[in-house]
């Protein structure tokens, strides 16, 4: 089914460079801001960008069931037991558009038995989109306009022991990750918020992003397929897969760490 994943990714371009355009237009005013049941916080553009995401991808691929996680917060859960799903995060990195950091994005990931299979990134702030199918490629463009431009493929790097850039969240420091950071004392930092970490290792300007902290499956799906799909990897700090529908429930994820170089650990 790789092929007709090639279709629906190209038509959902278009679609999620509508979602940024929807969350800048309200990135420009004194947007209010609430507390979901978890105590996150949530914008009207998180709720207005998922409608646009739900409404295409219901167009698009109506066979395939929605994981929103504005929808999740609220108690509606699609059944995805057949094993194929999307997992959307209309907002990944809503303190940093609270803040008005610019580090956020518009994710769609697609998961096909527990795994990754195909992914959009885009960072209406930063004007660039990053997409993925496993087995096909990755690629980044450029946005004008909410139009692509410059669109070329992406690849990770070869990681170099004494050389590393590690990636970590700009929101999420803990002591826990500040000590696993100890072990690579040459290494280079930085720091950045959202999915755009995936993205760094994904162009091969970094080598690892650990996160030693709680993240849903909606914030990881779709950079994690950018990222395997541009030669990468992620795992649980065992060193074991990282899948999906672990929890259907809450879609937590456990503690992993996402490589440029699935050869370096």
């Amino acid at each position: 089914m790789t092929d007709d994943y090639t279709n629906i990714i190209e038509n959902l371009l278009a679609t999620t460079l509508d979602a940024g355009r929807v969350i800048m237009e309200v990135y420009a005013t004194d947007f209010s801001v609430t507390e979901k049941a978890d105590s996150s916080p949530v914008t009207i553009a998180d709720q207005r960008a998922e409608v646009v995401i739900t409404d295409a991808l219901n167009k698009i691929s109506p066979h395939i069931p929605i994981v929103g996680e504005e929808a999740a917060s609220e108690g509606i859960i699609p059944d995805i037991s057949a094993g194929t799903f999307w997992l959307v995060d209309p907002l990944d990195g809503t303190k940093e558009f609270i803040h008005r950091r610019g580090a956020f994005t518009v994710n769609i990931g697609l998961i096909e038995d527990k795994k990754v299979r195909a992914g959009i990134v885009f960072a209406p702030d930063k004007k660039q989109i990053w997409w993925g199918i496993v087995g096909k490629g990755a690629w980044t463009a450029d946005v004008e306009n909410y139009k692509l431009k410059n669109t070329r493929p992406i690849n990770t790097r070869k990681a170099v022991a004494d050389q590393l850039v590690i990636v970590a969240s700009k929101s999420h420091r803990s002591e826990a990750l500040e000590a696993w950071l100890t072990q690579y004392p040459t290494a280079d930092h930085i720091s950045i918020g959202s999915s755009l970490k995936f993205c760094l290792l994904a162009e091969g300007k970094a080598d690892l992003y650990p996160r030693l902290g709680p993240t849903c499956e909606w914030d990881t799906a779709a950079a994690h397929a950018v990222l395997e799909a541009a030669g990468g990897s992620v795992t649980n700090f065992d060193g074991s897969a990282f899948t999906y529908a672990k929890n259907t429930k809450t879609f937590l994820n456990p503690n992993f760490i996402a490589v440029g170089d699935r050869h370096f650990l």
